[in-house]
């Protein structure tokens, strides 16, 4: 039924031995206009455990470990975002080993995920009330991906808490 179709196609592929990233690889080689890889894009956001992991995190990381501003009074009302608390999550050496092995790793499987097909990856950094330490965590991450050539690169921020939260 379908004969007339085949003979006039310009290009057929057989997808009978083909995995999805491999089909996909197939169909950019054709039609992607010349892009050797395809690009990825990264979403990284934070997220407090209190209130849920975000369902569609492909990698979730937990920084509650990290010492946690919200039991510093000056720093309490702040968030992530501000110098002061970023300053202060990343003046302890945990803080730093911790980001220089989740960015090698996270540098590992990038070119990983996109070998597979993978075009999009959600990055979830967590901490109990997510508004200090996932917050500074996130955006380190986001602007160590930037430098390293991530195509894109967004930060979210998940506003499920209330600004009288009771802790981190």
């Amino acid at each position: 039924v379908l004969a007339p179709v085949r003979q006039r196609a310009e290009y057929i592929i057989d997808t009978s031995a083909l995995t999805n990233a491999k089909l996909r690889g197939e169909v950019l080689r054709i039609f992607g206009g010349g892009a050797d890889t395809p690009a990825m894009s990264v979403n990284v956001i934070s997220f407090g455990f209190k209130y849920g992991m975000p369902l569609d995190a492909d990698l979730v990381f937990d920084v509650r470990f990290l010492p946690n501003p919200f039991y510093v009074e000056e720093l309490k009302l702040l968030s992530g975002l501000d110098a002061p608390v970023r300053d202060y999550v990343f003046s302890f050496e945990q803080s730093n080993v911790f980001m220089d092995k989740l960015t090698d790793m996270i540098e590992y499987l990038l070119p990983l995920y996109i070998e597979e097909g993978k075009y999009s990856l959600t990055i979830a950094i967590g901490c109990t009330g997510g508004r200090h330490r996932s917050v500074a965590v996130a955006s380190a991450l986001a602007g160590h991906l930037k430098c390293f050539g991530v195509p894109t690169v967004s930060i979210n921020r998940c506003l499920l808490y209330t600004s009288d939260a009771a802790d981190d």
